[in-house]
């Protein structure tokens, strides 16, 4: 009998994953490579409301976007990481593909109007450039375009979403593929209050400041060269209220069940003025493009 991996809820049972925007988002997408079926969808309107949800247990798990390999990290996530008292249980990395979605029985001819997301939108450059007629409508959330269709019963007008969304509420693909990039990915946490990953360890994120000294983050990052830790990430976050000071998201290879990780991690705190870990999970790999 195969065993369920360790920290996974067990098989059949459902699991209350909270995310941000609507139903049939790329962050739905992320939930279903964890979870499959057995993932319970509760749709949050923001990021803040994403957090609270699994911060107050109206769910098991938070999962949040922390970065996209074309427009960078999600910063408000990262703010929210070092308030929150959420740990990193896994990851998932999802390709992201948008496609031109309409309400049936509407053609390509008869589309004017296109919603999505702002970042979904400036993905599509070259498609908006061979159709210049097309006027972008800027909204909340990708796969809410197309509730917003339903909703105004467009028949003028079309939304870029996942092909999920198009499955959810029943709509047609008009066009596939209208990325830029097809090396087009979004990084997902899973969040939850105990932190217990997934399955084994074998990637940890830490949060860390530097006090204004020189040559400190050389120092800091040492204690990973010393141990030959390979880092992953390593990226800067203005320290909200302290102006002119930061914080470090840094990702490495390891877990804290290693002893040269826990050394390490020792270590930086001698020479930091804040460490703070976010979690110890397994490494998701990327999609094929």
């Amino acid at each position: 009998m195969r065993r369920p991996r360790r920290g996974a809820a067990p098989a059949g049972r459902a699991v209350t994953v909270a995310i941000q925007g609507e139903r049939g988002s790329f962050s739905e997408l992320a939930a279903r490579s964890l979870f499959g079926r057995r993932a319970r969808i509760v749709p949050c309107p923001d990021f803040d409301a994403l957090f609270r949800a699994a911060e107050k247990g109206r769910t098991r798990y938070a999962l949040a976007p922390v970065e996209n390999t074309i427009a960078g990290s999600i910063h408000r996530v990262h703010d929210l990481l070092l308030a929150s008292s959420l740990k990193v249980a896994g990851e998932a990395i999802v390709r992201i593909a948008h496609h031109l979605i309409a309400l049936p029985a509407v053609r390509l001819r008869d589309v004017r109007r296109v919603y999505s997301h702002p970042v979904a939108l400036a993905q599509c450059e070259a498609f908006f450039k061979r159709h210049a007629r097309l006027m972008r409508v800027a909204t909340h959330d990708t796969a809410g375009s197309i509730r917003l269709l339903r909703e105004e019963g467009a028949r003028d007008a079309a939304a870029i979403a996942p092909e999920l969304a198009a499955r959810l509420y029943g709509a047609r693909i008009l066009k596939r593929h209208l990325e830029d990039h097809r090396a087009n990915f979004t990084r997902f946490f899973l969040l939850s209050r105990g932190g217990r990953p997934l399955g084994r360890p074998d990637k940890t994120s830490i949060l860390f400041s530097a006090p204004h000294v020189p040559g400190a983050l050389f120092h800091c990052m040492g204690v990973f060269a010393l141990r030959d830790i390979n880092l992953l990430k390593i990226e800067s976050r203005p320290l909200l209220g302290k102006p002119w000071e930061y914080v470090f998201h840094v990702d490495f290879e390891g877990s804290l069940a290693e002893e040269r990780c826990r050394n390490a991690l020792r270590h930086l705190e001698e020479v930091c003025d804040v460490v703070r870990v976010l979690g110890s999970y397994p490494r998701a790999r990327t999609p094929r493009a």
